[in-house]
């Protein structure tokens, strides 16, 4: 008995062993072709770690916030900056456990990421500001923008959540699958599964893009390195994620905040509809665009038509 499980014992450390090689290797392909990296690179040393952030242009600012999917990163809004830049000053943001912040091991909840944009632009920003958010960080521009409001003039939203799956909240079987993505050696191992290069271009075939394109190519590269970027740490933030501690209710919000709403979503995805009827159902104030040729990320797919209707949007 004592040999078999000396035998079982040398078997299981040689599989996690082996595992953890697999691991050490993926999260060092993945950051080989150094997409994410600038000259003008900045970082904010918040309290929970350091944000990394760009700036530029000139104007009354905008903040860019990315979704909170796996891979997410102010890469995002590459596409859209320059031109939002000619009247703006623009600032992207990487949240905390995203691209190139730092992505310690704890749990992350739109509570969190509400504190992060408020003190970003307390004491970096320092003046009132517009924001542009996507997918799940539109509840957290929501509830940010309802609890302080001085600090937020306009708001645009682009393909937000839809507002009854944020009313989902963890289960046991949620908390038990970020039990297991947080683990050493084999959460990692999990979560590499569903954030390699495969995964990402499946996602964007099928899900996020209405027509895949050759810039495609770096886009999915920017998601491959935002995600390892870090030893494989965004784990922790994509475990939250799937468990469901960044959903929030903002219903209530939704009625009660006054500030200029744009939601702009893509024409080609499939519950637009449902969703634009949703939101304006809550606040009839709020005005919609819908780019044509797009689905989940007009910002990257449609870049041009997705800036002129934020900047017509800002200046009126």
């Amino acid at each position: 008995m004592k040999k078999n499980q000396k035998i079982l014992l040398t078997l299981t450390g040689l599989v996690i062993g082996t595992i953890h090689i697999i691991n050490r290797f993926e999260c060092k392909a993945c950051l080989s072709k150094n997409v994410l990296f600038r000259e003008n690179d900045k970082y904010y040393q918040w309290r929970f770690g350091n944000i990394h952030y760009r700036v530029q242009g000139s104007g009354s600012p905008i903040l860019l916030i990315h979704d909170l999917t796996p891979g997410s990163s102010s890469y995002e809004y590459s596409e859209i900056a320059d031109q939002l830049s000619l009247q703006h000053t623009v600032y992207m943001i990487d949240l905390l456990g995203y691209g190139l912040s730092d992505k310690p091991n704890m749990t992350y909840t739109t509570y969190l990421y509400i504190q992060l944009i408020t003190d970003f632009i307390k004491h970096v920003i320092g003046k009132k500001t517009n924001i542009v958010a996507s997918g799940h960080s539109a509840t957290t521009a929501i509830m940010a923008v309802h609890n302080d409001s001085e600090h937020f003039n306009k708001l645009v939203l682009i393909s937000p959540e839809d507002l009854y799956d944020g009313n989902q909240i963890p289960s046991r079987q949620n908390q038990l699958l970020k039990l297991l993505i947080d683990l050493p050696v084999i959460g990692t191992f999990v979560y590499n599964l569903h954030t390699n290069l495969t995964s990402f271009d499946t996602l964007f075939r099928y899900e996020y893009f209405y027509q895949p394109s050759e810039k495609m190519e770096n886009i999915l590269d920017a998601y491959v390195e935002s995600a390892h970027y870090g030893n494989c740490n965004g784990k922790y933030a994509y475990s939250s994620y799937l468990a469901k501690y960044t959903n929030m209710n903002v219903i209530h919000a939704l009625k009660e905040i006054d500030n200029s709403i744009l939601l702009i979503s893509g024409k080609e995805y499939y519950a637009t509809d449902m969703n634009e009827g949703n939101y304006i159902y809550f606040n009839r104030s709020i005005e919609t665009e819908r780019i044509e040729g797009a689905k989940l990320l007009p910002q990257l797919e449609k870049p041009e038509k997705t800036a002129a209707s934020i900047n017509s949007f800002l200046y009126n």
